[in-house]
C-alpha cells in the first residue's frame, strides 16, 4: 500500500510538472509584459540602480563630515627588571601602568568645503537617477521596435502562407484544364515551379520569424525554447496626422528628455567642484578635546590609591582650537581652479551639444515620420491596384486569353505590393512611436 500511495504521489507531482511547463511554454508574451520585464531584469538597469544606492551611501557619508569625529583609547603596560632607582642604585621592579582616554574632534570651518562636498552629492544622486531614466527609455525603444520586427515577420509569414496555399489550388485548377484539353501540359510544369518558388520564401519568411523572436528573447535575456509573443493588431494610428509641427515636440524634450536635465546638472556641478579648489585658499578652523586619565602600581610602594581613586584623581581634560592659513600650495589651489573652471566651461558646450543632439534626432524622426506615413498610404494604394489586376489576370487566365508566364508575373507584383505593404505599417508605426517617445507618452499603448 505505501508504495501504492508513493507512485500515485510521484505520477501526481509528474502531471503538475508537466502542466506548469506547458503553461510556461503557452505564455504569450504582450508588449507590456516585455517592456515591463525587460525594465526590471535588465542587467543595465539593474546596475544603474546600483548606483543610486552607492550615491545615497555618500549623501550619508557627507552628512557625516558636518559630525565630529570621536574616538577612545585604552592602553596597558608592565615593565619587569632592574630600573635604575637613584643614581647608581638599581633595584628589582615590577609596575603596571594604565592609560584611558577620549579623543574629540569637530571642523568649524573649512572652506565651505563639507556643504559644497553634500551638495555634490545629492546632485550625483539627480544625475544618476536622470541617467538611468534615459537607460530606461532606450531599452523601451528597443524592446517595442524588436518586438514590432516580430509582427512584422509574422505577417510577412502569413502572407508565405496564403501564397502557398494559393499556388497549390492554383496546381490543381492547372491539371483540370489540362485534362480538359483547355491549356497545354506546359503550365503544369510551370505552376508546379511557382509552387515551388513559394515553399522556398515560406522557409525564408519561417527563419526570418524565427530569428525576430530569438532577437525579443535574448534582448529580454528570456530563454528561447518556446517562446511566443502576442499576435497584437497593429492598425495605422491615424493620430500619428498630428504632428504636423516639429516645434512642440522639440520644446517638450528640451524642458523634459533626461539627456538636457543631466547636462543641465553637470554645469552645477562643475559649480561645485569650482567652488570645491577655491576652498583650498580659504583658512580652516578645527577644534579638539581630549580626556584623559591613568592608573599606576609598582612593588616598591605599597601606599598607591587604588585602581578607581587614581582614575578620579588623574583626571585631566585638553581643549585646542587650530586654525590653518593657506600661504602658499606651490600654484596647486590656483591650477585646481583653473582646471574646474575649464571643466565648467566643457560641461556648458555638453549642454549645447545634448541640445543640438536632440534636435538633429526630433527632426530626423519627424522627417521620418511624414515620409513613413505618405509610403504607408502609397502601399495602401497600390495593394489595392495589384489586387484588381490579378483578379481581371486570374479571369483572362481561366479563359485561356493569358498565359502562365503573365498570370506569375501579376501575381508576384500583389505579393510585392503586400510585402511592401507591410513593411511600410510597421515602419510607420515605429517612426510614429518614437515621436511619442520624444513627447514622453507611453510606447506600450
Amino acid at each position: 500500500m505505501m508504495k501504492m500511495n508513493k507512485n500515485i504521489f510521484a505520477t501526481t507531482i509528474l502531471i503538475l510538472v508537466i502542466s506548469v511547463t506547458s503553461i510556461a511554454q503557452e505564455k504569450l508574451w504582450t508588449l507590456e509584459e516585455c517592456v515591463n520585464y525587460a525594465l526590471e531584469n535588465n542587467i543595465t538597469v539593474r546596475k544603474g540602480a546600483n548606483v543610486l544606492l552607492s550615491n545615497e551611501q555618500d549623501i550619508i557619508e557627507t552628512k557625516g563630515n558636518f559630525l565630529p569625529s570621536v574616538s577612545a583609547r585604552a592602553s596597558q603596560s608592565l615593565n619587569l627588571g632592574n630600573q635604575e632607582v637613584f643614581q647608581g642604585q638599581f633595584v628589582d621592579r615590577t609596575s603596571h601602568n594604565t592609560n584611558l582616554g577620549l579623543n574629540l574632534n569637530q571642523t568649524i570651518f573649512n572652506g565651505f568645503r563639507n556643504t559644497n562636498l553634500y551638495k555634490q552629492a545629492q546632485l550625483n544622486l539627480e544625475i544618476n537617477q536622470m541617467e538611468l531614466d534615459r537607460i530606461r527609455d532606450d531599452i523601451s525603444l528597443n524592446v517595442v521596435n524588436a518586438y514590432l520586427n516580430v509582427l512584422f515577420n509574422k505577417e510577412n509569414l502569413e502572407i508565405a502562407l496564403a501564397q502557398v496555399d494559393f499556388s497549390k489550388t492554383q496546381v490543381e485548377q492547372v491539371n483540370k484544364l489540362v485534362d480538359a484539353g483547355v491549356q497545354p501540359r506546359a503550365n503544369v510544369y510551370d505552376a508546379v515551379a511557382t509552387a515551388s518558388l513559394d515553399e522556398q520564401n515560406l522557409t525564408i519568411a519561417q527563419n526570418n520569424y524565427d530569428l525576430a523572436l530569438l532577437s525579443l528573447s535574448q534582448f529580454l535575456q528570456l530563454p528561447y525554447e518556446g517562446f511566443q509573443v502576442a499576435i497584437e493588431d497593429i492598425e495605422s494610428p491615424s493620430a500619428a496626422l498630428m504632428y504636423n509641427d516639429v516645434n512642440p515636440i522639440l520644446e517638450y524634450a528640451y524642458a523634459n528628455r533626461p539627456e538636457v536635465k543631466v547636462a543641465e546638472k553637470n554645469i552645477e556641478n562643475s559649480k561645485l567642484s569650482t567652488d570645491l579648489a577655491k576652498s583650498g585658499f580659504l583658512p580652516s578652523v578645527t577644534f579638539g578635546y581630549g580626556f584623559g586619565t591613568n592608573v599606576f602600581f609598582s612593588n616598591l610602594t605599597d601606599d598607591e590609591a587604588s585602581f578607581f581613586d587614581q582614575l578620579n584623581d588623574q583626571k585631566s581634560h585638553n581643549f585646542q582650537v587650530n586654525v590653518a592659513i593657506p600661504i602658499f600650495s606651490g600654484y596647486d589651489n590656483k591650477t585646481n581652479v583653473a582646471k574646474t573652471k575649464i571643466q565648467q566651461e566643457n560641461r556648458v558646450l555638453d549642454l549645447e551639444q545634448a541640445r543640438l543632439d536632440l534636435e538633429s534626432n526630433i527632426q530626423r524622426a519627424f522627417t521620418d515620420a511624414k515620409a513613413a506615413y505618405k509610403t504607408y498610404e502609397a502601399s495602401k494604394k497600390a495593394v489595392e491596384a495589384q489586387e484588381l489586376s490579378f483578379l481581371n489576370a486570374q479571369e483572362r487566365y481561366n479563359m485561356g486569353a493569358l498565359n502562365a508566364f503573365d498570370l506569375e508575373q501579376t501575381r508576384i507584383q500583389l505579393v510585392n505590393a503586400q510585402s511592401n505593404l507591410t513593411n511600410s505599417k510597421y515602419d510607420f508605426v515605429f517612426k510614429t512611436k518614437v515621436l511619442d517617445f520624444y513627447l514622453g507618452k507611453s510606447l506600450v499603448d
